[in-house]
């Protein structure tokens, strides 16, 4: 092998690597994506898989159809993949927010298929080229398939780490379509000579270039207004987290939270659910003096334990610090929670609850769980006798503690089933459910290691409520008829399990309860 020959073979390797890198970034950013337009991640990542690797298999078949031209071929497909790529996300939302249901969904699976396919001809291409250069044909496959394996981790961790927290899905996407557009155009100078056609691929490869140039620096705007639709009051802040989109919107003095989508409080009603998630919790617990909110983030809890002078301590535990600097630094935040994060006594810890109470040995008065609600397998596992288990041992003797638990209406197999969940740990429940207009009817379990009855609970005068006292508590707890805890399916009686990690039943009941709403 002669030494322009070794060059360009060297160059085949490295073209394979960075390739790969993309194919892997847009995999990850296709389930996400998913997740965030169409829910049940699970599922998104599920599909984008399948679909994507089944994309691979078509186009590692068409891909002994192309038996000339192999450098100029892959050329072409970067074209494409620099094209499709690059314009999925920023075109996804303009579907979502223009085309009829279910568009989004079927736009994004034929993208990941279409994506999926060019990736898979790539590869082939590539050994071909690197054997008819000479290299030997074992030891051009593996190094060709190193520099993918290989790529394909590092496309994953800088997803992970580095491009979704930083650029977004928008920007994300143009920034990897436009290194597989340089990968292209760096091989097309690099195999000039032998290319047909060369002005006319440098000013294609120009134009896409262009174009990825303009969605870079203006997607992300256009982006924004397509998102605007999907939501019904003005954005007046969005920003994609490592965790989680959060957006808050604002119209005539009504403020609302949203994390990926799915609405976390509206400022107008945000009272009720917070009152009912705090009050009978502190007055059930015998000395409330040392608090755990896991969740909560937004810092309305916590304002509502700061109206109680007894208590000492309040431990919040929070996944996402850009949630919980938002909470201190938002003004529109600031106003609702009367900024109770800058407290003294207020400590915020951002880390998954789960390993927070499996690395803690404090014992808590009253504990607070205000998650959201359980809509893939990150946050089943919030909802499992394993997590309530952790929870009750980290529950006073005389404590009491709360946990948010969807809609009884909307979403019952799935209340009754967190409460049974509650109940298999070994404490003793009770169940409330409060109408929050902007929610709906909502649903919450109070628990405590010994027996207890809401009638007994009093709300203390002293504590400034807009909405709770005595009497209003006691008729949370009646059940209509069509939402108790006797669940019947086709005339037969239906027996609830409680929700665990190994048998994650919970997550398919609430994609269900929520499909028509």
């Amino acid at each position: 092998m002669n030494g322009l020959s070794l060059k360009q073979t060297k160059r085949l390797y490295w073209a394979s690597g960075i390739v790969s890198i993309c194919g892997i970034i847009f995999e990850v950013l296709f389930g996400a994506l998913g997740s965030y337009i169409l829910g049940d991640g699970v599922k998104q990542y599920t599909l984008t898989i399948a679909l994507f690797l089944t994309g691979m298999g078509i186009g590692a078949f068409i891909s002994e159809k192309v038996t000339k031209g192999l450098i100029r071929a892959f050329i072409i497909i970067e074209f494409l993949i620099a094209l499709v790529g690059g314009m999925s996300s920023f075109l996804l939302f303009g579907v979502t927010a223009y085309l009829p249901e279910g568009s989004d969904a079927l736009f994004l699976y034929l993208v990941i298929i279409i994506v999926g396919g060019l990736t898979g001809l790539e590869l082939p291409l590539l050994i071909r080229k690197a054997n008819d250069i000479g290299e030997e044909v074992n030891r051009s496959t593996a190094r060709v398939l190193f520099s993918d394996y290989s790529g394909g981790l590092i496309g994953g961790l800088l997803f992970a780490f580095w491009m979704r927290p930083t650029f977004g899905m928008v920007k994300t996407a143009f920034v990897v379509a436009i290194v597989n557009l340089a990968v292209s155009l760096w091989m097309l100078v690099s195999f000039k000579s032998e290319i047909r056609g060369f002005k006319y691929l440098s000013f294609v490869g120009g134009v896409i270039g262009i174009l990825l140039l303009i969605g870079l620096f203006f997607g992300d705007e256009q982006a924004f207004l397509f998102e605007q639709k999907l939501y019904k009051d003005p954005i007046v802040y969005s920003k994609e987290t490592k965790y989680q989109h959060i957006i808050i919107t604002k119209e005539q003095g009504d403020t609302r939270l949203f994390l990926d989508g799915n609405l976390q409080f509206s400022s107008s009603d945000e009272y009720r659910y917070h009152e009912v998630l705090v009050h009978p919790t502190v007055a059930l617990a015998e000395h409330p003096q040392k608090v755990l909110i896991l969740g909560g983030g937004d810092g309305l809890a916590t304002r509502e334990l700061l109206k109680y002078p007894d208590i000492r301590s309040i431990q919040l535990v929070d996944l996402d610090p850009a949630m919980t600097h938002l909470a201190k630094t938002n003004p529109l935040l600031t106003t609702l929670n009367k900024e109770a994060l800058m407290n003294s006594k207020v400590h915020i810890k951002n880390e998954d609850a789960f390993e927070y109470l499996k690395g803690s040995r404090a014992l808590y008065d009253v504990i607070l769980i205000d998650l959201p609600d359980p809509n893939n397998t990150n946050l089943n596992k919030l909802y499992t006798e394993e997590f309530y288990s952790l929870v009750r041992n980290h529950l006073s003797p005389t404590g009491a503690m709360m946990v948010q638990a969807t809609s009884p209406t909307f979403a019952t197999k799935v209340y009754w089933t967190i409460d049974k969940t509650v109940k298999a740990t070994g404490l003793h429940t009770a169940q409330l459910h409060v109408d929050v207009p902007s929610f709906g009817d909502w649903g919450f379990v109070l628990a405590a290691r010994h027996s207890f009855s809401v009638s007994d609970i009093h709300i203390s005068d002293a504590i400034s409520t807009k909405f709770l006292n005595d009497t209003t508590l006691r008729s949370l707890t009646a059940f209509s008829k069509d939402i108790d805890a006797k669940i019947y399916q086709e005339g037969k009686r239906v027996e609830l399990q409680p929700n665990t990690l190994i048998h994650p039943n919970i997550i398919e009941m609430y994609q269900q309860a929520w499909l028509y709403y």
